[in-house]
């Protein structure tokens, strides 16, 4: 089994962003992420999102297993009582933060997963995304799917990725490709067609955040 972009959020991908601009997130103390050194997708900006590794002991992690199955299962019925399967176990999940806070008192922010996918190694140095969605609250804010799919793929590159690859839903190929993705194959997964399309690593430079070790994977219990 592949894991996969889809089905990716449908409002993913529907205007282009403002101009290119970097940003580097704080770290936000108790809530379990690791964001040691990334750089945000170059037409993705915004200071109230933050886009993550999780941790499975992050406080965070129920938000981001909750934000899946409400896209996945109760939104899109892709899935009938739970979108994990045995991928989950060796993959790492990745969430886009909202923070609503006062500016002066950032240590009380409100923190909340209003964005998701996970990436997994399946082979040597072949990496593929999955789980890609977006909290329907905030699909009018095209910068998240972008940080969500640049710290996916910088992520995977600093790993040692050779090829980084997803299955995408028809609606979101042309997003892609204008973020650096090329189709490869057309497919049908679950009466839905996709695209198979492959990142450009020379576009998405690697991070150098730190790779957990697999034994600090979630599980894949549902």
């Amino acid at each position: 089994m592949v894991s996969c972009l889809d089905p990716s959020s449908c409002g993913i991908g529907r205007s282009i962003s403002s101009a290119p601009h970097l940003f580097t997130p704080s770290v936000r103390s108790g809530i379990g992420i690791d964001a040691d050194d990334f750089r945000l997708s170059p037409t993705a900006c915004s200071e109230r999102f933050t886009f993550h590794l999780l941790r499975p002991d992050s406080s965070l992690i129920q938000g981001y297993w909750s934000l899946r199955r409400g896209i996945f299962c109760s939104e899109q019925h892709v899935f009938e009582d739970s979108d994990r399967d045995e991928l989950d176990a060796i993959a790492y999940p990745i969430a886009a933060l909202h923070h609503s806070s006062d500016p002066e008192h950032d240590d009380a922010a409100e923190t909340d997963v209003i964005g998701v996918v996970r990436i997994v190694e399946t082979e040597p140095r072949l990496w593929y995304g999955g789980r890609l969605g977006v909290h329907s609250d905030f699909r009018c804010h095209n910068q998240i799917g972008k940080g969500l799919i640049w710290k996916a793929v910088t992520s995977a590159n600093g790993w040692g990725c050779d090829r980084f690859l997803a299955t995408v839903q028809i609606q979101n190929v042309r997003f892609f490709r204008r973020l650096h993705w090329t189709s490869i194959d057309e497919l049908e997964i679950r009466g839905i067609r996709h695209h198979l399309m492959q990142a450009d690593l020379d576009y998405y430079l690697p991070s150098h955040e730190h790779r957990p070790v697999a034994s600090h994977h979630p599980t894949a219990v549902a």
